[in-house]
Order: structure tokens, then C-alpha cells, then sequence
């Protein structure tokens, strides 16, 4: 049979056939699909640990400010007390108390389980100001007067530094807390940081006012 003798009915069915081009064309769709989704789960998966990392890391420079006001506060108890001490010799039971808030303070690492301590260490720096006070010869002497204004100091630091922190905190946390960081954040290595004397317990505590000290 010759070329030109071909039956009609397979000349139809030749036309009927796609090229092979589209054939290739309609089974790679899907695959670009898949890399195109893939490629965009992975940006954003990169976004959002970037943005875990900068908030965590925000967290960590916040409380490496409380920490510093925390040293310094704790740098001025054991010459508050000698100063202290010498005229009110009585108040044994305050200076202890002082002295052992204040190594509790030092001894415990976690934001959470320092905030008892300190705001009791807070609370006794207060009173004990207030006892020097008591004394007219300690008040105006030079030594009681700087110890006292730097303390005054200190304090209005560290509540500052506290109200950051914990505002850092909370805005991780709650990052965290989120979709779509809430499926991969613990995956990731992301956990919840802890809160440092929170807002409702600093106004709680009955904080003797140093503002006296500064005068």
C-alpha cells in the first residue's frame, strides 16, 4: 500500500491525537504547582523565624537591663545597712531579712523565680531608708544622703527597665501564641519567655516611697 492509500478512518484518528508537545506541557503543570507552593511555604517559614529570633533576642537584651539595675541595687544593701546599723542597731530582724532577699535575688537565674525576692528586697530597702531617716545625725550626714539618692535612682531604673522587659515579653509571647507560629514555634526552638514582677504585682506590693531620700 502506498503512502498516498492510507485509510480515512485512521487519517481521523491521527488528527484526533494532541501533539506531543501539549502532552508534555499538560503533565509538568502540576509539578511547577507544587515547587511554586513549596518555594512560598519556605519564605515564609524563614520570615516568621526571623521574626521569632528578633523578638526573642529584644526579650533578652530587656532583661540583660533588668539584671544590670538588679546588680546595682544589690551593690547598695550591704552599705545601706552598715550605715543603717550603726544607729539602729535594734532592727536586727530587718537587716537579716534584707541580707537574705538579697542572696536569694542573686542565687535564682529565672526572671520568674527573682521576682519574689526582689520586690521583697524592694519593699525592705524601703524601710530601712525610712529608719535612717528616723535619725536627724544619719540624714544629714554625707555618706546616708548619696547611698539614698542613689538608690532612689536605681529603683526609678529598674522600674523602667521592668515595664520594658515585661512589654517585650508579652509581645513574643503572644507572637508565639499566633497562627500559623503557634504549629512550628516549639519546633523551631521558640518557647515562652517569663514575666518579671508583672504590672498587677509591682502595684500591689506596699513599696515604701525613697523620693524623701532624694530631697
Amino acid at each position: 500500500m502506498s503512502l498516498g492509500e492510507w485509510p480515512q478512518g485512521t487519517g481521523k484518528l491521527v488528527a484526533r491525537m494532541p501533539p506531543p508537545r501539549a502532552l508534555a506541557n499538560s503533565g509538568n503543570l502540576p509539578l511547577d504547582t507544587s515547587i511554586v507552593v513549596i518555594a512560598l511555604m519556605l519564605i515564609a517559614v524563614v520570615w516568621l523565624f526571623n521574626a521569632l529570633v528578633r523578638m526573642r533576642n529584644q526579650v533578652r537584651v530587656a532583661w540583660s537591663d533588668v539584671d544590670v539595675q538588679l546588680a546595682r541595687r544589690h551593690d547598695l544593701v550591704p552599705m545601706l545597712v552598715e550605715a543603717v546599723k550603726s544607729y539602729a542597731s535594734h532592727e536586727s530582724a530587718l537587716f537579716e531579712r534584707v541580707g537574705a532577699e538579697r542572696r536569694a535575688g542573686q542565687l535564682r537565674a529565672s526572671p520568674a523565680r527573682r521576682s519574689e525576692p526582689e520586690m521583697a528586697l524592694g519593699k525592705d530597702l524601703g524601710q530601712l531608708v525610712a529608719v535612717g531617716e528616723a535619725y536627724p545625725d544619719l540624714k544629714a550626714s554625707e555618706n546616708f544622703r548619696q547611698l539614698s539618692n542613689q538608690l532612689v535612682e536605681t529603683e526609678n531604673m529598674l522600674q523602667y527597665a521592668r515595664r520594658f522587659y515585661n512589654g517585650s515579653v508579652r509581645q513574643y509571647n503572644t507572637a508565639l501564641e499566633r497562627f500559623p507560629a503557634l504549629l512550628v514555634a516549639g519546633r523551631l526552638g521558640f518557647d515562652p519567655a517569663e514575666f518579671f514582677a508583672a504590672e498587677e504585682d509591682a502595684r500591689a506590693n506596699p513599696q515604701v516611697r525613697l523620693d524623701r531620700a532624694a530631697s
